[in-house]
């Protein structure tokens, strides 16, 4: 067996890895949207190629994830210095978003503590 064998063998491997690190990354965000948007984009464009059958073209298109890979790396930890209380859509209830019975009031800022 040779390497390049080896290699093309692997390479489905190394597909599905980059794809689950993608979205393992994209969770990551802190923010809701940014999150979700990550999650789509990651899925939609692995949908989109998954019939490539040219090896040089799915090793540009891994190099390519790679680099997306580092970018959401990035920005995930940029995006961890800002966090905000969670939106509705996520189930949380924190700050000055508490109700009783599970219900969700706005309190209204006073101004100065």
């Amino acid at each position: 067996m040779s390497l390049t064998q080896v290699a093309k063998g692997d390479m489905p491997y190394q597909v599905r890895s980059l794809y689950r690190s993608l979205l393992r990354q994209s969770n990551q965000f802190a923010a809701y949207n940014f999150r979700e948007y990550a999650k789509r984009r990651t899925r939609d464009s692995f949908h989109e190629h998954r019939a490539e059958t040219e090896e040089r073209r799915v090793q540009e298109l891994m190099q390519k994830g790679l680099k997306e890979l580092q970018m959401l790396k990035r920005q995930t930890v940029i995006s961890q210095f800002y966090q905000l209380d969670r939106l509705v859509v996520e189930g949380g209830k924190t700050g000055k978003q508490r109700g009783d019975d599970g219900g969700i009031v706005r309190q209204k800022d006073t101004g100065w503590d």
